[in-house]
């Protein structure tokens, strides 16, 4: 591969583990703009999860990536869309929020990114709907929020523009000179995560700890715990053994009541 003329851009290695995802994007054109900026930097892999538009294929402001349009992944949830990857960094202001999970700014998201490039993970950037961003439940699923400075009498930016500063922002941070920590290795998948709190929203339903009525928020709190613990592969399947194990007997016994 010849190299780029712009030494700061991402590696091939680097941009094929490294995806976008825009969430209930509603305007074609935005989804073009976004891709079009992917296309700057040199990445290729797009998710769109639950468009508003069914033909967002077609947008004409994709100018230069009208292909990687069309190969976009197209998922029903933002779980499905980010489910091999290991760090899934949300996008927002916060100027409507109370974050539940780590903030990072923007310029601090560089490093992270590349030291989980280094270590052999996958990563998400997340974007919302342009009408509302991303929900607390969409957040749920990120490990971090990257908060992108705005002025406060003008919060909400364009979707294409976000994407286009948060790539712009990676590539100028020199991603291929940032070396990961040996000691530290890769995470689990956030698909792994999900099987994990599925397999534990199960035990605690089993054992009578989730009322019906909790259910929601305690999913929702399971999922933010799993990606703050920062487990590894080995880790997360010797947790998911001993939740199975528990819930296989508590279903014998009858909830626990023996």
């Amino acid at each position: 591969m010849a190299a780029h003329y712009n030494g700061c851009l991402l590696t091939q290695d680097q941009s094929e583990r490294l995806s976008v995802v825009l969430v209930r994007p509603r305007n074609p054109l935005n989804i073009g703009a976004a891709a079009r900026a992917m296309a700057n930097f040199g990445l290729a892999r797009l998710a769109v999860v639950a468009a508003y538009a069914p033909h967002w294929r077609e947008a004409r402001s994709a100018v230069g990536a009208p292909e990687l349009l069309r190969e976009a992944r197209e998922a029903g949830t933002l779980a499905a869309a980010v489910a091999e990857c290991t760090l899934v960094a949300g996008t927002g202001s916060l100027d409507r929020r109370k974050p539940e999970q780590r903030v990072v700014a923007l310029p601090a998201l560089g490093p992270l990114v590349a030291a989980e490039l280094a270590r052999g993970g996958r990563v998400a950037l997340v974007f919302g709907s342009e009408k509302h961003g991303l929900t607390r439940e969409d957040l749920a699923i990120c490990h971090l929020l990257v908060e992108i400075p705005t002025d406060a009498r003008q919060p909400s930016m364009n979707l294409g523009q976000a994407v286009a500063i948060c790539l712009y922002e990676l590539a100028g941070r020199e991603l291929a000179a940032t070396v990961a920590d040996e000691r530290e290795g890769v995470r689990a998948d956030s698909g792994s995560l999900e099987r994990l709190a599925g397999v534990v929203e199960e035990t605690m339903a089993a054992a009578g700890y989730s009322p019906r009525t909790m259910q929601a928020a305690n999913r929702h709190d399971l999922r933010l715990l799993l990606r703050r613990l920062g487990l590894g592969p080995r880790d997360l399947r010797r947790i998911l053994g001993f939740f199975r194990r528990i819930l296989w007997r508590l279903e014998r016994d009858g909830a626990g009541g023996k």
